[in-house]
Order: structure tokens, then sequence, then C-alpha cells
């Protein structure tokens, strides 16, 4: 099937319709520019529209029995098994994806569905005890209701599904609003999986739209009571905002700055293969990548000299072909606005230790040295094939520089002392980190999320029983109580 001719539509209460906007969102290829689709983007109306028949399937569904609500689930998965050769086809075509990385959010993606089975037995509720003679407190957890989702264009279909799944999983609706690069993989593409897959009709909305057309309205209206974003900072900044102003709960997953730290001691070949992976994993577009590569003086020449070699090494072109390991970039604004930056930080006094060309959405890799202490682009996240190598001396030093960003989601620490990298790790200032290991790591039970700049909330397992559930009191008195008056 072509995914691209056939899903180029909005997904309303159960229904493949046109949206009725005043605009088109046409959906390209970033390695070829042919184009795969154009879509119309969907009105205010249509937005009130899937919230309103998300409203009103989710009552039945959360009363429906768990174990029912889990074949749907193990349904999606044996569809995306049986049809990899196809999304991977849809990945490398509409999001530049190689197949290395189409592989890698396959995998991701079926993790969260098989997680999503066990999530839908998951919502427990509680005894608990009073100080009230006879009296007996019970605590239910139920779902919020209906979710809002936003999901990016770098890994749409597992970041989509990483919230959707979830929310539906635990009994509730939801409205995805994908990213307009990637309307297709990351929002009409799991409307179809879940169709077959048995899901009943209007639980699950995907509207194709844009802000220029309906503004606020998709986190204002007032049926979600969960608005789940993942992008930048600057964007989820605002949507924290909004919702805020209508006291609605918010889970953001923003952007990053890591840094993969290389101490005295640590197994240098091994930390460039994670350093190279960390950083140019999907051309770089990634929150968890590591911009910065910290490496202890005493090795820096060592570690510099093979980290560029590998680097170097590394294959820019069509994502179509297996041996391509840099694609395109999302669109050649992106590639840009990259390209821009770098340009910046060599004026301002940074050692280019590699670079070559940037061809339309292709860009070849670039790592930067000699930075600047004060270099704007250390504080940045670079949504591209740029790496900054930067020095240090001694631990301390190292724990200050990772730290010297508004950002706070991932890490990495190299060292041949376990607990010596735990210690570090201990000290710097994100959501998570990981020693012995890259930067980009995603696990369905492991809590995930940012720090600082980098997002509120956590996903994954019993964090996203907490993000899109609530919990309600419910105390029983046996006998009589004792009024003062």
């Amino acid at each position: 099937m072509s995914y691209f001719s056939e899903l180029a539509l909005q997904y309303i209460d159960g229904q493949w319709r046109d949206g009725s906007g005043s605009w088109d969102i046409v959906d390209v290829d970033p390695f070829t520019g042919d184009k795969l689709a154009t879509m119309t983007v969907a009105t205010v109306e249509e937005v009130d529209q899937a919230y309103r028949a998300a409203e009103r399937a989710q009552k039945e569904w959360a009363a429906t029995n768990p174990y029912t609500r889990r074949l749907v689930f193990e349904r999606a998965l044996r569809i995306v098994e049986e049809r990899e050769q196809e999304i991977t086809e849809a990945i490398t075509a509409e999001l530049g994806g190689t197949a290395l990385k189409a592989g890698f959010e396959l995998a991701l993606t079926k993790d969260m569905l098989r997680e999503s089975m066990q999530l839908s037995l998951r919502a427990e509720g509680r005894l608990l005890p009073s100080p009230v003679e006879g009296k007996e407190n019970r605590l239910y957890r139920l779902p919020v209701g209906v979710v809002g989702v936003v999901s990016p264009f770098n890994f749409p279909l597992f970041l989509s599904m990483k919230v959707v799944a979830p929310a539906l999983a635990l009994g509730n609706g939801v409205v995805l609003k994908p990213h307009q690069e990637t309307p297709v993989v990351g929002g009409t593409l799991l409307a179809r999986i879940f169709e077959e897959a048995g899901l009943p009709s209007g639980l699950l909305n995907v509207v194709v739209t844009d802000i220029a057309e309906i503004g606020d309205a998709f986190i204002e209206h007032p049926v979600p009571k969960v608005i789940a974003f993942t992008g930048s900072d600057k964007v989820g900044r605002h949507v924290a905002t909004v919702a805020a102003s209508h006291f609605k709960r918010t889970v953001l997953e923003l952007g990053g700055n890591s840094a993969l730290i290389v101490l005295d001691d640590a197994d240098l070949d091994y930390a460039v293969d994670a350093a190279v992976f960390s950083r140019f994993v999907h051309q770089g577009q990634v929150c968890m990548a590591a911009n910065r590569v910290l490496v202890d003086r005493s090795v820096q020449a060592e570690f510099t000299e093979k980290f560029v070699a590998k680097v170097a090494s590394l294959t820019v072109g069509d994502p179509r072909d297996p041996a391509t390991q840099i694609g395109p970039l999302i669109n050649p604004v992106q590639a840009d606005a990259i390209t821009a930056q770098v340009d910046q930080a060599v004026a301002a006094g940074a050692t280019v230790l590699l670079r070559g060309e940037t061809n339309g959405c292709l860009m070849d890799p670039v790592v930067l040295g000699d930075l600047p202490a004060d270099a704007p682009i250390l504080q940045r996240e670079l949504f591209g094939p740029v790496v900054l190598v930067v020095p240090f001396d001694g631990e301390d030093e190292a724990v200050r520089l990772a730290n010297d960003t508004p950002f706070g989601l991932s890490g990495a620490v190299h060292t041949a002392d376990v607990e010596r990298g735990v210690r570090v790790a201990q000290r710097i200032e994100t959501g998570m980190i990981h020693v012995n290991d890259g930067t980009v790591a995603d696990e369905p039970v492991v809590p995930f999320g940012g720090e600082k700049n980098s997002g509120v909330g956590r996903l994954n397992g019993e964090s996203t029983v907490d993000a899109f559930t609530t919990v309600k009191w419910i105390s029983i008195q046996h006998g009589r109580s004792r009024f003062p008056f």
C-alpha cells in the first residue's frame, strides 16, 4: 500500500476525511524533494469535533475490562511487525531516516506497544488507614479523560506511540496533532494501525493542522485534561503557559544539550564509538544527542584524533542506500540554520577539526574545537550533525562544564571505574545519564524526562500511569461519625 496516497487525510470520529482549512500542508521527501502528499489543514471546528468524539467514546472505553483493552495493543503490535518493511520505507521517505534509524525507531515502537499491554492492567487502587474509628479510605486510580498529544518530526512514529498507546491503554481518549513535516508517519499511520487493531471509533483522532490555522485552540479546548508535548523548549514554554491558564496538566519532553564526558581512565576506542553514535544518529536530530564531548586534557589529543577520523569515515547521502549513515535533515531551513551557527562559531574563534559541505538538506558532519568559553553555540541545542569537543582538567571542571547549560536531559560518563562514573553522574543536572554508554537511550519501564529547560514530568512505566490517570479518594464511614455540632 502507499501510505502517502491513502493516509493524507484527517481522521476524526472514525472517519477519514479532508480538512476544510484555508491552506494545504505539502508533505515532502527531504532527500529527493519529491512531493509525497498534500493535506488540507484541519480547522478549529474540526479540532472541536475530534475532542468531542474522544470525549464521547472515552467513557465506555474506560469501563471496558482492561484485559479486553489489552487485546487492541496485542493486535497493533502484530500489525507493526507484519508491516515493518512498509513502515521503514515511509520513515525513509518522509523524514529521511536511514535503515539503521528506521530499525531503531521501530524497535522502540514495538517495545512501547508491549509495555502498553501491561499498562492496561497497571492502574491499581489502594486502601489507606484512617485515624477515625470505623472509617475506610479507598483510593481509585481513574483515567484523566482525554489527552491532547503534540508530537515532533524527528522520531515521529515512536514519540507519538509513546504517548498515544499508554494513554489509550489506561482508559483515555486521545487527539493527536503530528508535526506538519511528518503528518503520516507521526499521525495518520497510527490511526490506521489502531483502526485495524479494533480500537473503537472516536477514541483516537488525528488532526493535521498548524498554529497558523487554529491558534492555541488545540491546547485551550475544554475537553483535554492533559497536554503532552514533545518539541523545542521555546514552544514548550508557550504550551505550558497556555495550559496552566486553563488548569490543564502538561507533560513536556523538550530539548537537550547533552554532554558525553570522557575521563582520563576511559577506554578511548569505546568512548569514540559511543560519542559518534550519540552525536550523529539520525543526523543529530535527537533531543538526547551529545552536542558536547568533554574530554580530559590528558587524553584529549589521542581521543580527538581517533574521534575525528571515525566521524570523517561516516557515509553521507541517500537514506535508501543501506551504507548511508547520515541522511538529510528534515528541510533546507534546518540545514541552513545549523550551517549559520557553525559559521558564527568559527568567526568567533572556534577551530574547524572537520567540515564538509551543506547541499540542500544534506550536511556533512562538523567537528569544532577550541571554542571560546562564552561561545553561544555551547549553550544551544544543535539539531544537526555538528559536535563540539571541549577539554577539561579534572572531574570538578567536567561537572561544571556539563552543567553550564540551560538544558538537562541526558548525558554519559566514560571511565574504567564504574563507581567513579556514578559519582560524577550524580553531580550532573540531568534527568538521565549513562555510565559507559551513549547519551541516546529510552526503555519502556524507566522514567524518561529532563531537568531545567528540558521538560516537565516523566514518561514510561509508573510515570506514565501518574501522567495519564488521576486519583480519587472515596471514604466509607462504618458506624456513625461524631460531629462537634
